[in-house]
Parts: structure tokens; sequence; C-alpha cells
């Protein structure tokens, strides 16, 4: 060995102790090459759905600042809730502006490195809590359905399958979990004949829920698909107070984890909230979210498909002790399963951003580390 050959041997032996020492730096998972992100995200609802916003107050609701809040929070994709009457007038015809206001997010979400998931949330045919819901029984609903797709993939498929992915419909509910499965299998179709390999997120009947799983059928030989489901449990307190539901008129304490409502805060209300009340979970702790997690943990599993929470979310009317623990616990078995998550959501009731338009720094905490 030459003199030069000793010192240089020398200088990167040296070189490679000192590279060995310095912390590992985890680089951002959005930048694997050509792979669709969906790790840690946040729902932007009450923009292109489940709003009657139009013109200024819709077009200034969300724009390109809250996508880079996002992004320096932390968030690696947003899941964009869209209803069937935010993008297309009654007669079927597209409503522009919608249309336009979804590219600009995706175009936003490109600049500021988040990924994206196109959430078909509300169809005129199908609202998860109607009673009524003429997508399960009227030939022209379902075609509908399959319009509303061909137009998003005519529209959105210039977009690559790393960025973009379409979520069917939100929460479907219909009395035989078959009928869910066929309209599955066709919309699947009409998506895969422009675009066989994009990212198409499914969940099972029933409000997605984990209890449903082993009810849904997956499309067969398609590595592409997500499966995803939602988690609101214990009902009881993630929808404390909450205007929409049977428990409303529940204004005692809730406690989280153990049991959600005493008997004792319930003996003196009427028998029909009494009734309501008793119907829900009323104990529950981070074992217990293992336990409603493993069916879907198991399916996903077995097909080897990627699993996504793409709803999950507790109320601001609950006390932030037992709020916060909830969140923490749920973070911590889906982190522990490798599950990609979206919180319930960005701004407003169960927003990171609350009804007074104040961070929750506590729960981004939490969420994000930050």
């Amino acid at each position: 060995m030459t003199k030069q050959s000793y010192y240089l041997n020398a200088l990167f032996s040296l070189l490679f102790l000192f590279v060995s020492a310095l912390p590992a730096i985890a680089l951002p998972v959005s930048a694997l090459p050509g792979e669709f992100v969906f790790k840690r995200g946040t729902n932007i609802s009450h923009w292109l759905s489940q709003s009657n916003a139009r013109g200024s107050n819709r077009v200034n609701y969300f724009t390109a600042k809250d996508v880079k809040y996002l992004a320096d929070l932390g968030f690696d994709h947003i899941r964009i809730p869209v209803d069937e009457e935010q993008l297309w007038k009654e007669n079927g015809q597209q409503d522009e502006e919608g249309f336009s206001l979804l590219e600009k997010a995706l175009g936003w979400c490109k600049q500021y490195n988040l990924d994206a998931v196109v959430d078909l949330h509300i169809l005129r045919s199908h609202h998860f809590n109607n009673k009524e819901k003429p997508l399960w029984t009227k030939p022209e609903a379902q075609e509908r359905f399959f319009q509303c797709w061909r137009d998003l993939s005519a529209t959105l498929k210039k977009y690559p399958v790393e960025d973009v992915a379409y979520e069917l419909m939100n929460e479907p509910v219909a009395d035989d979990a078959e009928d869910w499965n066929k309209l599955i299998e066709k919309a699947v179709v009409v998506i895969r004949q422009a675009e066989p390999t994009r990212k198409i997120v499914i969940g099972s009947n029933r409000w997605q829920s984990p209890d449903t799983f082993d009810k849904l059928r997956i499309p067969a030989n398609d590595k592409n698909i997500i499966l995803s489901f939602h988690m609101y449990e214990p009902f009881l307190l993630t929808h404390h107070t909450a205007s929409w539901t049977g428990i409303r008129d529940y204004k005692g304490p809730v406690n989280y984890p153990g049991i959600i409502v005493k008997e004792e805060d319930i003996k003196s209300l009427p028998d029909s909230l009494q009734k309501e009340i008793k119907g829900n979970k009323n104990f529950y702790s981070i074992e217990t979210i293992r336990q409603h997690f493993a069916k879907p943990i198991a399916i996903a599993k077995k097909y080897n498909l990627p699993l996504y929470c793409g709803e999950w979310g507790c109320l601001t009317t609950v006390p932030d002790a037992a709020r916060f623990q909830w969140f923490r616990d749920v973070k911590t078995v889906l982190d522990e399963n490798n599950i990609g998550w979206a919180t319930w959501e960005y701004k407003s009731d169960f927003g990171i951003i609350n009804k007074q338009q104040q961070e929750e720094k506590e729960l981004i905490q939490i969420l994000v580390g930050k």
C-alpha cells in the first residue's frame, strides 16, 4: 500500500466513524418516489361537502394558505370530501366553480408536497343518515353514481397516481351488504377503464364500521385498493351533545377511559333518553380499541392491502382530559398497526382549528408532535 493510499483509507475510516455517530435523519414518507402517501392527514370538511356556501364564501373557506399550514405542521395528505350537489347541477351538468376549486386544491397539494384523497361524500340518492336511499333501489340512481365517477376520472386522471387517490363513496348504508358489494364491483370497472393503477379507497357497509368488514367483498386481483374504516367509538364520548344524534339532550359528564356515562348521572333522566344512552357502548379503553380494530386489520393482512382510517375524531364538547386521552389511545393503536389516518376534521366542531378559529394546540401536539 502506498503512503497516499494509507492516508486515503485512514481519512475514509474517520469519515465513516463521524457519519455513523450522527443521529439518523428520517426522510419524510412523502419523499419516496412513485408512492401514494396517506400516513397522517385530516379532512377538509364543510367546503365542497355539507355546506350551503357558494361564491366568495366557498372560495375563501379553504385556500393555498391552509394547505401550506397543514404541510408545515407535518401532515402528508388531506382527504377532500365532495358532494354531488356541490360539483353537479340537478341536470347533471358540472358546476364549473366546484370542479375548479377541487383542481386548485390538488394544485396546492402538489405545490406543498401533500397527497390527496378525493372522497365522493354525499350523493343526491344517498346520505348515510337518511332513511330513504334511492341508490340501492333505483337503477337510474346507480347510473348517476357511475357517471359522477366517469366525470371525476375524466377530469382528474391527469394527476399522477402517486399524488391523488379516489374514495368510491363515504359511509355506505345499505340494508344488505351485498348491494354495496355489487356497486363497488361495477364502480371499480368504470374507473379502471381509464385508470388501471389509480388507488381506490373502499370501506365496508354501514358507516364504514370495523364491525362489518367481514361482509365486504374486495375486488379480486387488484393491488391498487386501499381498505378504509372510520372510528367514532365510543359514540357517547365522541358525539357528546351532538345536535344531530339521539343523545343530544344528555348534558351530563362523560369520561374516558373506563365507564363513559355513569349510572348515577342518568337515573333522573327521561326513560327514553336513558334507553338511548344505554343502547351505546359504555366502556372503552385502549384494549377495547385494539379489539374494535381487529377485524379490518386481519382482513387487510389476509389480502395484503393497506389499511386507512379515513375519519376519526371527538367533539370539543368533551372535557379535554378525556378527549385528548382518547386521541392518544386511538393514534397509538393506529400507529402500532401501520394504519394511515385522516382526522375528522381540519376546521369546526371536531377540528384542529375549533369553531372559535383557534388552534387546538394540545391535539396538534398529539397528532403530529408540534
